[in-house]
């Protein structure tokens, strides 16, 4: 080893308020290039709900607009876009509350879901069938809807009412993707995963409509459930499920269903990766440099039943 020096690469694990008070404007301090931290500093680009609704269509606008064939709309359903149509019809309440109300009459028959922007865990989300019942949430949480009284911002989708089930139960898919740079995007998905089960049987009746052990995933619901499993936690590993797909579905859509989740996450990144590097830039008046962050993230998935595979179901 003799004429080589080495210089050790120090991680820095911190939390997210901890980033903000370190890389203030005000205490102005700088990484250097053999530190590294675990957070972009402003990483709720993409992991607040509300902000990631509004980037993703903010990028399809702009691949429209630039002419880009990504962005090409279905013919047969009046402006669904064929190869990126990985986000529900959703409206940021209370801003876009005169718009959702023009799309819910559309089809007064539909099933939305709430949440709350900042939120985790399941905290605060419920469906709706009927206007009245946001409504009548609206003056129970004493938000009414005006943007300048209500605090806490919702976004609000149009409910996957026919998810794939296994066993009858609704899951979801856990996965974690490594983004080491946005500009130029890096990411790697780990090949480990997980599903995670419901603990009650999907019905979408009406009046299971507040059972929450039927309609969310979320583990810190589903255990307080009388039917919630301690040893294995209601879940599945992302192997099984590929196997239990290969059986079911065939090999050849379980293969595309894979592709096109890969394809999500990283346009969902490519979504967020100029405002990722714009803010880094104006907020730290410092070139972006990617070296200095890594940043993991867990993407949630619910997936349509039919399997939803290049824009046909399958």
């Amino acid at each position: 080893m003799c004429g080589h020096s080495f210089t050790p690469i120090v991680f820095l694990p911190t939390g997210i308020q901890t980033c903000r008070n370190i890389f203030s404007l005000e205490l102005g301090y700088r990484m250097n290039d053999n530190q590294i931290i675990n957070h972009f500093p402003n990483h709720y680009e993409l992991t607040r709900k509300d902000l990631l609704v509004k980037n993703i269509k903010r990028y399809r606008k702009e691949l429209e607009r630039e002419g880009n064939p990504l962005a090409e709309k279905s013919n047969e359903v009046p402006g669904r876009y064929i190869h990126l149509d990985f986000i529900p019809i959703t409206f940021i309440l209370p801003a876009d509350y005169n718009m959702f109300v023009e799309e819910y009459r559309k089809n007064p028959a539909s099933t939305w879901i709430m949440k709350p922007c900042g939120k985790s865990q399941g905290n605060g989300i419920f469906l709706i069938n009927k206007l009245s019942k946001l409504k009548k949430w609206s003056r129970e949480s004493k938000t009414p809807f005006n943007p300048i009284l209500v605090k806490e911002s919702y976004v609000i989708s149009k409910y996957i009412d026919n998810p794939l089930l296994i066993g009858g139960k609704k899951f979801d898919l856990r996965l974690y993707v490594l983004v080491t740079s946005f500009r130029p995007l890096k990411c790697y998905l780990f090949k480990l995963g997980f599903c995670r089960f419901c603990t009650v049987k999907y019905d979408k009746n009406i009046t299971e409509l507040d059972n929450m052990y039927v309609h969310l995933t979320n583990v810190s619901v589903q255990k307080h459930g009388a039917d919630y499993n301690n040893i294995h936690g209601g879940k599945m590993n992302l192997q099984n499920l590929r196997l239990y797909l290969e059986s079911t579905r065939g090999k050849d859509i379980t293969n595309k269903l894979f592709t096109n989740i890969s394809w999500l996450i990283v346009h969902s990144l490519k979504s967020v990766s100029y405002i990722m590097a714009k803010k880094w830039s104006r907020e730290s008046k410092t070139p972006f440099n990617p070296i200095l962050v890594k940043e993991s993230y867990v993407i949630s998935k619910y997936i349509d039943n039919p399997l939803l595979i290049g824009g046909k179901k399958c």
